[in-house]
């Protein structure tokens, strides 16, 4: 079986090209990064969950996760600046990829009544984003050591110029669409 990646070289980029008549290799759209982004406005009452979520999220990324904080304060939301309020981790090259196949192989199946991901998720520059209620549907989560299911974002950041060449590429690659 080969990965992602490979997938990638040896089946996407001739489809692509016929697909879309580029002229030259570069043209075709490629993976940038993934930006997996948890905001937890519950973090205001109780900062433990802070460093929860970010132990969490480095376990489902393999990677350290930096912590956000308050660029301003909102009074409404008893919000001051400089408070931790989420935590974010970018991937890049291979943890991208491995990321992507546990994600499309693994985490996607095990979603509750799961009928495909939305086609509303493109911004028009190439970039796909959705946002998952439970983090639990990843298998490294171990659900009774948890205290709260949080949602996240996932963000894909492609060099796709429309949404077209994104989802085109996306499919490609086995992103489960609704049809």
């Amino acid at each position: 079986m080969q990965t992602l990646d490979e997938m990638y070289k040896n089946d996407c980029i001739p489809l692509l090209m016929q697909e879309f008549k580029y002229k030259n290799i570069n043209e075709v759209p490629k993976l940038e990064k993934i930006v997996l982004n948890m905001g937890l406005g519950e973090a205001i009452q109780n900062p433990k969950i802070i460093e929860l979520a970010a132990n969490e999220l480095s376990i489902i990324a393999g990677q350290k996760p930096i912590i956000t904080k308050a660029k301003k304060s909102i009074a409404t939301f008893k919000l001051r600046k400089g408070v931790a309020i989420g935590c974010s981790v970018t991937l890049r090259k291979q943890r991208m990829y491995d990321f992507l196949t546990k994600f499309i192989n693994i985490a996607v199946p095990r979603i509750r009544d799961f009928r495909g991901l939305p086609n509303k998720g493109f911004d028009g520059a190439g970039n796909y984003n959705l946002g998952i209620k439970e983090h639990i549907m990843f298998p490294e989560i171990d659900y009774d050591k948890i205290e709260k299911i949080k949602g996240m974002n996932i963000t894909i950041v492609t060099t796709a110029k429309t949404d077209k060449e994104s989802k085109f590429l996306l499919d490609t690659l086995g992103f489960p669409f609704r049809k």
